[in-house]
């Protein structure tokens, strides 16, 4: 005959065992909730100069759909006049949209992350120019944007209002954030060949908002990237008319000094936190190449299935898989492509979006 347990022990393990039950119920749900997913990609159009065609496109990853001009259809009006960049930070989208010089016509859209709803134009305009903003990267807080009329200026993200400036050279191009600094290419660029630092990074310490130094690389640099170690990259495109070649150079953000210097012809850079890719090459046999942020050197091509792209323009990583996005400007036309590859080379989907595709921002959604 089998003993049977004291009531009172009973209902302790009675209750033990639907304590366990429930935190494991319960450690599951939470697993379950914190799965993210990438649900949409909202891609950035340059359109054309002096056509006032840029647009935001939206690819629904899920659906296989796009909207071609999303930024038109859900906010009424049309982006603008030569939209340069799109970043996201906390729940909202930052887009720069340049405009063209004697046009008032620049301006920063903020809008809604999860619906690309505009919350409100910040505008770069004086009263009979518009000041050229062309990037823009952020930290605490705190938006920055270089201008090619020579200046950086500072977004607060919760008022959404410019709250200081700093002056620089004329003809400011791609800004990074590393070792709570500011890296700012001061180039020779389009208008301002002659009165631009033609070889210079700023450097601006963001505690107090002022210039520490200037850091000089090749000339004429264009692009600035920061990974997670704290290398800074600069794109300099250098001046073929005599001859000088482009290349990759490498600034140490805790000495601030030049480290490196790599003969690549770069066409477009994208890091996110310790991954970076590069388009080389972009007029002549152009490929996509991992770069060692610590080394400087160059992978084997990415692409592995044969995909072709006529127009690289474009590169974007998404964060959360490491998916690269290449976008193809198809000749420069009205109509652009952007493709996901995967860390295996592989595409993964794409799809037609606005013409000069360029900066890709991520959608997510958590199960």
């Amino acid at each position: 005959m089998k003993t049977k347990l004291p009531l009172l022990k009973t209902a302790i393990l009675s209750v033990s065992i639907c304590l366990i039950g429930l935190s494991s119920c319960k450690k599951d749900h939470t697993e379950i909730e914190r799965e993210r997913y990438t649900t949409g990609i909202y891609v950035l159009g340059e359109g054309t100069v002096g056509n006032n065609n840029s647009a935001i496109s939206f690819y629904d990853v899920e659906k296989n759909l796009t909207v071609v001009d999303y930024y038109k259809q859900v906010n009424g009006i049309g982006l603008g006049e030569t939209a340069n960049d799109l970043q996201q930070y906390g729940s909202k989208m930052y887009c720069v949209v340049s405009g063209i010089q004697g046009e008032k016509k620049s301006f920063v859209d903020v809008m809604e992350l999860s619906t690309g709803k505009s919350i409100k134009r910040i505008s770069f305009n004086t009263e009979t120019d518009g000041a050229i903003p062309r990037f823009i990267a952020f930290y605490k807080n705190k938006a920055y944007v270089s201008r090619y009329d020579g200046k950086v200026s500072r977004i607060d993200t919760a008022s959404l209002t410019i709250d200081g400036e700093v002056m620089l050279s004329e003809g400011l191009e791609g800004l990074a954030v590393a070792n709570g600094k500011l890296y700012v290419a001061n180039s020779s660029h389009r208008f301002y060949q002659e009165k631009g630092a033609k070889n210079k990074v700023s450097v601006i310490d963001l505690l107090n908002f002022k210039k520490i130094k200037d850091i000089e690389v090749n000339n004429n640099p264009v692009s600035v990237a920061a990974g997670e170690n704290g290398q800074v990259f600069v794109v300099t495109v250098n001046d073929y008319i005599i001859g000088n070649a482009p290349s990759l150079d490498l600034i140490n953000s805790t000495t601030d000094t030049k480290v490196s210097s790599f003969p690549y012809d770069i066409g477009s850079i994208a890091i996110q936190q310790n991954i970076g890719y590069v388009v080389t090459d972009p007029y002549m046999n152009a490929q996509v190449k991992p770069l060692d942020l610590n080394t400087g050197a160059l992978g084997s091509p990415l692409i592995t299935d044969g995909t072709s792209i006529k127009t690289y323009y474009g590169l974007s990583i998404n964060p959360l898989n490491n998916e690269v996005l290449v976008s193809d400007a198809n000749g420069y036309g009205t109509t652009g492509f952007v493709y996901a590859f995967g860390t295996d080379g592989k595409k993964k989907y794409e799809a037609t979006v606005t013409g000069l595709p360029k900066h890709a921002v991520y959608l997510y959604k958590t199960r």
